[in-house]
């Protein structure tokens, strides 16, 4: 079913009204308790760098296979993912079968880091080196990507004290578990395949990460979970953010704030995102946050540092040969 999706504007925080942040944290907190999924608008970014963005990823999985292959995603979990390589098998919701893969094929890009990076020195997963397109094939692939992704990660710094706001705390508590973000980003691109029984574009999940920023389609697929338990297609809202939970801030926050079930059916016609998951520093743990435990909300989680919880995320997930180690190999 087609149902409204809770808008927050952020139009007067980002002006710097006064109050403006704190109504905006009141809404969230309340959001982030109920339903845990919402859209963003007057957000700063300009729409025409996701336009941009989005036609790009349309561009490169344009390309003959044989050139998205020679990109393909490798041990630092950067790259092309083939078609059917992945079915969330992990996910709490018990409704996905592991022999019916995804209908989707995506291009993981990472936040771009130097060659020196300690992270990429140590060689940690999902911190770079990234994998770009040939310049000759794509030649503004890599810059208008960078672009949009830059725009994204501001935006999610600019909810940052909005968070920190709705549960309680100082509005820069986030700012030294951010300070190099372990963004990751999924540039899929959803065909036009008739599913099997139970199968879907992307099966049923929670998404790994603290917050996960979309730009809104105006081709239908998407749809979330609602506290009844229905599925709910979201109304299209012209140039929205929607923006959701993931389960490292349902982990950090002690369940009190939702990491939101969704899933993508396959579309009508090809359907393009970016979905830009943007996430702390590589060894946050995810101790419970001050204000996230009492008498009557006991510890529900094991702490976990955060590459390691996305690692075994994807791990879970995705096939082995197509960056995971789920049993069998890729399409």
């Amino acid at each position: 079913m087609s149902g409204a999706i809770p808008v927050i504007d952020l139009g007067p925080y980002i002006a710097g009204a006064p109050g403006s942040a704190g109504r905006i944290a009141s809404e969230l907190r309340h959001i982030q308790e109920k339903t845990g999924y919402y859209c963003v608008i007057n957000h700063g970014i300009d729409m025409g760098l996701v336009r941009g963005a989005i036609e790009q990823v349309r561009r490169l999985h344009g390309l003959p296979l044989d050139e998205r292959m020679k990109l393909k995603v490798d041990e630092r979990s950067t790259g092309y993912i083939p078609l059917k390589s992945s079915v969330y098998v992990t996910s709490p919701l018990g409704e996905n079968d592991a022999d019916k893969r995804d209908l989707n094929e995506n291009f993981r890009i990472v936040r771009e880091r130097a060659a020196d990076h300690p992270s990429i020195m140590a060689g940690r997963r999902f911190t770079g080196p990234n994998k770009w397109p040939a310049e000759e094939l794509l030649p503004e692939f890599k810059a208008r990507m960078l672009a949009y992704f830059d725009a994204a990660e501001k935006l999610g710094r600019r909810l940052l004290p909005l968070y920190a706001m709705a549960l309680g705390l100082e509005a820069s508590f986030f700012d030294p578990y951010f300070t190099d973000p372990t963004w990751m980003t999924r540039n899929v691109h959803y065909p036009p395949l008739e599913p099997e029984d139970n199968q879907f574009a992307a099966s049923p999940h929670r998404d790994h990460s603290f917050i996960t920023l979309l730009p809104m389609s105006k081709i239908p697929g998407l749809q979330f979970r609602n506290p009844e338990g229905a599925w709910m297609a979201p109304a299209y809202v012209e140039n929205a953010i929607v923006v959701n939970g993931g389960e490292f801030m349902e982990n950090w926050t002690n369940g009190r704030f939702i990491a939101t079930p969704h899933r993508v059916l396959a579309p009508l016609e090809d359907r393009y995102i970016i979905a830009f998951f943007f996430n702390p520093n590589w060894d946050v743990v995810s101790d419970p946050l001050p204000g996230c435990t009492g008498p009557d909300r006991p510890p529900a989680h094991r702490p976990v540092q955060f590459l390691k919880h996305l690692c075994d995320y994807v791990d879970g997930n995705y096939v082995g040969g197509s960056g995971g180690k789920l049993g069998g190999g890729g399409e």
